[in-house]
């Protein structure tokens, strides 16, 4: 049976009634929520809408720097693992234009600091390790104030020869057990390896990397106090501040190990192999989420008050935040995120009072 036409009136007339109860505005949509800040209103604090310097992931800008405008002497020393990078930046620095002269001297992150925090004679400071509270004292004492620039992200490469024929995956304790006395072969690090004498090369006491190798290895078996000292007393150990070094002593022997930053491997992955550590490989992904136990950030170090008398250095650590992650790859280590080079490009403005 079809509804009659009084029957279709009168359900028209409900809906209609149901509609204007429920707007109680005269019949208007009703306004949309907004999300809630201080006393009620939207928030526009950076800190409350979870935004640095504007919006969420916006990208701190630099003023353009043209290399040819500035000439003048660039001094740099430090980590030997940040050499390649600096050396990189340098190179394309010199190669748009600038007119002065860069000297970069690879003597190691503590040795570094000791040029630019006590003898004040640099004016940036390459490390592989942030800079110690005693290292911020001696520059302060020279009216320096280190200002810290993270400019990437390395993966301690542990090496051996291509040779070796055993060896794929080392924990943290194999290998602090293979560079101290507690094992002279290898077959007494695990039995199902050769047993063939241990030899062993490490970055020297004023690398970054050796500071680094021992506070993650060695202490992670060793107590802390004795972590150095197992290290050093592992017998025919040898020590050089020169990676290249290191790598001709690895390829001598099947049985040799060595350590040092990713870029020395990468030169030489032709003739070296490169080992994961407990099961995990260092690549891109794995060095910046850490997931690779021997990841490390790297660094630069200035001074605003060196910036701001010496010009041509506040540009080049500009180029250097500008185009790093242009060049890193290149020398074989890792960007730093968006996130970390917004962080370095603030504290170049504030520096320089921009």
């Amino acid at each position: 049976m079809k509804p009659t036409p009084a029957a279709w009136l009168s359900v028209l007339l409900v809906i209609a009634v149901f509609l204007t109860a429920c707007s109680g505005n005269g019949g208007q949509a009703p306004a949309p929520t907004q999300p809630a800040g201080t006393n009620g209103e939207p928030p526009t604090d950076p800190e409350e809408s979870g935004a640095a310097g504007g919006e969420a992931g916006e990208a701190v800008e630099l003023p353009p720097v043209d290399p040819f405008e500035f000439e003048g002497r660039i001094s740099i020393a430090g980590s030997s693992t940040v050499y390649p990078l600096s050396e990189a930046v340098a190179e394309r620095f010199e190669d748009e234009g600038f007119l002065g002269e860069i000297t970069i001297a690879s003597v190691g992150s503590g040795a570094g600091f000791e040029r630019f925090c006590i003898a004040g004679e640099t004016d940036i400071a390459n490390a592989s390790r942030p800079i110690e509270e005693d290292e911020i004292s001696a520059c302060r004492s020279i009216g320096r104030e280190p200002l810290e620039f993270r400019v990437g992200t390395d993966a301690l490469a542990i090496v051996v020869s291509q040779e070796n024929d055993f060896l794929t995956s080392m924990t943290i304790e194999e290998l602090a057990m293979a560079y101290s006395d507690q094992a002279q072969t290898w077959a007494e690090v695990n039995p199902e390896w050769p047993d063939e004498p241990i030899q062993r090369f490490s970055p020297g006491s004023d690398s970054g990397t050796y500071d680094f190798f021992i506070e993650t290895v060695m202490a992670a078996v060793f107590p802390e106090d004795k972590a150095e000292a197992a290290l050093q007393q592992a017998s025919g150990i040898q020590f050089s501040e020169d990676d290249n070094v290191l790598v001709q002593g690895v390829l001598g022997s099947p049985y040799a190990i060595g350590y040092f930053g990713y870029a020395y491997y990468l030169e030489n992955a032709d003739r070296l192999k490169v080992l994961a550590v407990e099961g995990i490989e260092p690549t891109a992904s794995t060095a910046e989420s850490g997931e690779y136990p021997l990841s490390r950030p790297l660094y630069m170090y200035s001074d605003a008050t060196v910036m701001r008398e010496r010009p041509q250095v506040a540009a080049f650590i500009n180029f250097l935040l500008t185009y790093v992650n242009e060049e890193i790859e290149g020398v074989g280590y890792f960007p730093a995120n968006e996130e970390t080079l917004n962080e370095a490009r603030q504290k170049w403005l504030e520096a320089v009072d921009q």
